[in-house]
């Protein structure tokens, strides 16, 4: 399925030493909102997220030519801007995914990206050349894939092993009629996957009409080889009560690429179980990797204490910073979502 791939390519682990922090700023459309209150929570917030990943290392937003000006009033200037159209600001999942060659340069994947499966209120033409602008203005060689895929919708550890859904990459919408053995090739082709894990759903929230349609981002991650920390909804009346169980009960049955069985530390989904539109996904795993530290989702919520103090003990050495990230998930998604690491090449 891709072209330009060198043997050798292999997506390090979140936690590896970082250049930089990429994301895109809100413009019109279903994420920015449609009140001034709302509008100016939207960019607000993400602004948030930019200036507490600033703190660690430099971040450079991606604006819309027509927002720069309104842009320039959120962010500072130790936030880099460039200018490209957008649809919407989920870099995570419209941007590339950062790699290593063989030789320790980094490249970037260029997924094909088609709005979450061609959900019927996204908009993509623009955000679909994303990835491709952004490898180019970091200067990096552009590995082009032909899988429909999204950054949210995977989680290494730099050492071989990718969590992937049967919901995200197998979606009809996205790789209609693909095989399980194709999409494995093809993850080994691009970021260097020799074991594949295949959950089988993601958060209920996530499930629906305004979700991803399952991604891993919001369930699972890797914090160092053979450790992992796991969302764990424990209100028996919300539906991931049982969604949890049966993803831990994956996780559990297989092992990493090193044939390691996982160190699963769960942390306990925020006390808050619904919203206006009916249970919500928070997590807490939603979090982003810098240099130094972390930016935690924050809930204002009794879990938010305990949550941090499990994400110190797991990423030790890094500070922990919160940041509300209820307007984001109120829109669909977290702190990692919004966000896109670029790793230092190795040494």
């Amino acid at each position: 399925m891709s072209a330009n791939i060198a043997d050798g390519n292999r997506m390090p682990a979140e936690y590896a030493p970082q250049e930089r922090i990429w994301m895109a700023f809100p413009c019109d459309g279903y994420t920015l909102g449609e009140s001034g209150e709302a509008q100016d929570e939207a960019r607000s917030t993400w602004a948030a997220v930019a200036h507490a990943a600033a703190e660690f290392e430099p971040v450079t937003m991606v604006v819309h030519p027509r927002e720069r000006h309104i842009a320039d009033r959120y962010l500072s200037a130790e936030i880099d801007i460039v200018e490209a159209p957008l649809n919407d600001a989920w870099m995570r999942d419209m941007g590339p995914t950062f790699v290593h060659a063989a030789d320790g340069s980094v490249a970037a994947v260029d997924w094909v990206f088609n709005g979450w499966g061609a959900q019927d209120w996204a908009q993509w033409d623009l955000d679909s050349q994303v990835g491709r602008f952004v490898a180019e203005t970091a200067g990096t060689p552009i590995i082009s894939s032909d899988l429909v895929n999204e950054g949210g919708g995977i989680q290494v550890d730099g050492e071989g092993t990718v969590f992937v859904t049967d919901t995200v990459q197998l979606d009809a919408g996205r790789n209609p009629g693909i095989t399980r053995a194709a999409v494995e090739a093809e993850l080994g082709l691009t970021i260097g996957a020799t074991h594949v894990i295949w959950l089988p759903e993601g958060l209920t929230r996530d499930s629906q009409r305004f979700g991803t349609r399952g991604h891993v981002d919001i369930v699972a991650a890797i914090t160092s080889p053979g450790r992992l920390v796991l969302h764990s909804q424990r209100d028996e009346s919300h539906p991931d009560f049982q969604v949890c169980q049966r993803i831990r009960a994956a996780i559990e049955a297989s092992t990493d690429a090193a044939g390691r069985a996982w160190d699963i530390t769960e942390i306990p989904a925020p006390a808050t179980l619904t919203d206006s539109e009916g249970f919500v996904d928070y997590s807490y795993i939603n979090h982003l990797i810098v240099n130094g530290g972390i930016i935690a989702c924050g809930f204002g919520d009794d879990h938010d204490a305990d949550a941090v103090a499990i994400l110190a003990e797991q990423y030790p050495g890094r500070t922990v910073v919160t940041v509300d990230a209820r307007p984001l998930f109120a829109r669909g998604g977290g702190i990692h979502c919004i966000t896109q690491q670029q790793p230092l090449p190795r040494g």
